[in-house]
């Protein structure tokens, strides 16, 4: 069999998707020089793409039903290192104590990478079904379990924006795994009276901040938010944003509102604003084309999958992302409130791309494999 596996290694490896994504990456890392072109992150972007590609090379010669069948393993890693984050061994940065530092590896963000072992998690126990009947009460709070232990230890440090980022990753995979219509309909029910309820708690209870309260008033009502104040972030990302006209100003930074330091998290947050003000409109419709056919190929490579647990797994990276794109690029537009999401493959950090290109590299190994049933 791994005969096999190494003649098709190129012949069904989805050379399509790999490019299309480390373009997306240069295409980011140009973006970030003009964000920032006074400082080295577009060069660590450069550094995080070359480990990022050997990674995912890595990643998709290993059997993907063998990374499923460590879930357990690699879910309990992740678990531990998101305790270590509430440690002194944790790194508190803008008040938010979210990176480890660790000894040869270095700072990194654990709650990017938890994401892989969470969907695997997932992936196996909802995909271990048989048939097609519909889940049980106890399957999905088996599911729900899974997945709050990781947000809450990713609420104390505390990052709301990036808890967000895994409720999709849930979401996709209770939908595909056949979970009943009026369990859908009760849990939309549920979360439109909870949410204002929550919201209401916590703005008592001090857990919601008054920045986070602002920010979204900035949202619901921009005419009397303060443009110097919580709404800076968003005003100037709309700003940055309108710059850019049709074509942008093609790296003019005598004219960037971005690289005047005006804009703030260029390279991070409001990547996609220095992308609208630098490329335009032209640049912005061909990013989201690039987004659209990369996810396109991602969904493909689940149409591939040989069982439920691979199709799961690619699915719910799909949704991720998708839901990323959507936040990063809402917050930019100033549709939605700055949580700080990152934009995938375009955003600076090394934990973002890396954990990226190993979902990207789950995906390739499931391709490689649909012909070989072991």
């Amino acid at each position: 069999m791994i005969g096999i596996i190494e003649r098709r290694n190129f012949k069904e490896f989805d050379w399509l998707l790999f490019i299309l994504a480390i373009s997306i990456v240069c295409f980011g890392i140009w973006q970030i020089y003009n964000a920032q072109p006074t400082e080295n992150y577009w060069q660590k972007q450069i550094i995080g793409l070359i480990i990022a590609v050997l990674v995912a090379l890595i990643v998709s010669l290993i059997d993907y039903r063998t990374l499923i069948h460590f879930a357990p393993v690699f879910y309990v890693i992740g678990l531990v290192l998101l305790i270590l984050v509430l440690t002194p061994l944790g790194v508190r940065v803008k008040g938010q104590q979210a990176w480890l530092k660790l000894p040869l590896i270095g700072q990194f963000q654990p709650s990017e990478f938890v994401k892989i072992p969470v969907v695997l998690m997932l992936a196996r126990y909802f995909g271990e079904r048989k048939g097609i009947q519909p889940l049980t009460l106890k399957e999905t709070l088996v599911g729900v379990a899974i997945l709050a232990v990781p947000i809450s230890l990713i609420l104390l440090e505390p990052d709301a924006g990036q808890a967000l980022t895994y409720f999709p990753l849930l979401a996709v995979v209770i939908f595909l795994s056949a979970i009943r219509i009026r369990w859908i309909v009760l849990s939309l029910v549920a979360v439109l009276i909870l949410a204002p309820v929550g919201f209401y708690i916590g703005v008592k209870t001090g857990k919601i901040k008054q920045y986070q309260i602002e920010r979204i008033n900035v949202i619901l009502d921009p005419e009397n938010a303060d443009p110097r104040g919580y709404g800076y972030h968003t005003f100037q990302s709309i700003i940055t944003v309108g710059q850019g006209g049709v074509t942008g100003i093609k790296g003019d930074t005598e004219k960037s509102q971005s690289a005047l330091k005006f804009l703030p998290e260029p390279h991070t947050d409001f990547i996609f604003a220095v992308t609208a003000e630098n490329t335009g409109f032209l640049g912005c419709v061909s990013l989201l084309l690039a987004y659209a056919l990369l996810l396109s190929r991602l969904i493909m490579g689940a149409k591939f999958s040989p069982d439920r647990a691979g199709m799961l797994v690619i699915m719910a990276f799909v949704g991720g992302m998708t839901f990323q794109i959507f936040i990063n690029i809402g917050m930019a537009l100033g549709i939605l409130p700055v949580i700080g999401v990152p934009l995938p493959l375009m955003s600076a950090g090394l934990s973002s791309i890396l954990s990226t290109f190993i979902a990207i590299g789950f995906v390739l190994s499931v391709r490689m494999r649909r012909f070989v049933n072991y």
